[in-house]
């Protein structure tokens, strides 16, 4: 998959090894870069069928391994279709004329299912986790693969949260709800009118078990805490985040506040992000620095672009 990044001010190869020698991993100084960028949290309420509203939608299987079948519109059909979505952020026209998959603080790359994402799909299958009784976070969820995958292997609850509410509603929301369905499948068979039933199904699990969530962390993480109480995740998925070092505080702002005392962040992404001038090596230096959390390698992936599984707990 090709990889295209726009941001307001590129930065060259010298300002990159000297952003990577200069930055100051303490979160004070980071968070007065991601405050110019303020994008208010907005809690979204999905429609009784959300694909009624998609036109010209279709679904594509995503099978790893011995996961449960994961559904999601189609890529390459979404893409195509996008003139025709309601789009209040105009992002989709943008990342089309810009020839772009993120636009720094405009867009951040949601309607793309990117690698890393498969790397901890993968992962999971390859350690047979299952989420019975866990609360989870899919935290930059995009097309939400990770959050629909806890929710079929028994999580009770899952908050989906991206920043642009464009990828919530028009991608997030409608993949959850067509995994919602295809879990009722023995109950349409049971029902009158069996589709209608279904779609009622599907949307009662989506108020009941999920929540959606878009806007940015800083904004995401103070509308959390207004919360009585606060929510704490047992699991908190997050993947291909790291891509810009003025988004680490806010990151690890929301790791360290809703993740519950004995849970556990799954964080996917690559070694580095090349034109970007984030990765792997500034965020562990910048955790390590904040002192909270415990960093573990899990899973090296050496094919293209050097990627990386780790997680993070807190330290006792």
């Amino acid at each position: 998959m090709a990889f295209s990044f726009n941001f307001d001010i590129p930065l060259q190869a010298d300002e990159t090894n000297d952003k990577a020698k200069e930055v100051d991993l303490k979160s004070s100084e980071c968070s007065a870069t991601v405050s110019e960028k303020i994008k208010d949290a907005v809690e979204h309420q999905p429609l009784l069928d959300p694909l009624s509203q998609i036109e010209n939608w279709v679904p594509e299987t995503i099978t790893i391994g011995a996961l449960p079948p994961l559904l999601c519109l189609n890529e390459s059909v979404f893409e195509r279709t996008a003139s025709e979505r309601e789009d209040s952020e105009e992002i989709l026209a943008k990342t089309l004329t810009q020839n772009s998959d993120l636009i720094s603080g405009v867009y951040e790359g949601g309607l793309k299912i990117w690698e890393c994402t498969y790397d901890l799909l993968e992962y999971i299958d390859d350690e047979g986790e299952t989420f019975a009784g866990k609360r989870v976070l899919d935290l930059g969820c995009g097309a939400g693969l990770l959050g629909i995958l806890a929710l079929k292997r028994g999580a009770t609850k899952v908050d989906f949260q991206d920043y642009n509410s464009t990828v919530i509603e028009q991608l997030t929301v409608p993949n959850v709800f067509l995994n919602c369905e295809e879990g009722d499948e023995e109950e349409e068979k049971k029902s009158s009118p069996p589709s209608k039933r279904k779609a009622l199904n599907a949307s009662d699990k989506l108020v009941d078990c999920c929540g959606f969530f878009s806007g940015d962390w800083n904004s995401f993480l103070r509308f959390m805490q207004k919360k009585a109480p606060l929510p704490k995740y047992d699991i908190i998925f997050t993947s291909e985040t790291i891509y810009n070092t003025d988004y680490y505080s806010s990151l690890h702002n929301v790791f360290s506040d809703l993740l519950d005392e004995n849970g556990i962040v799954y964080l996917a992404t690559k070694s580095h992000y090349f034109g970007v001038g984030g990765g792997l090596h500034l965020f562990e230096k910048f955790v390590e620095q904040n002192n909270v959390f415990q960093i573990r390698y899990l899973k090296d992936v050496e094919q293209g672009l050097k990627r990386h599984i780790v997680s993070l707990t807190f330290k006792k």
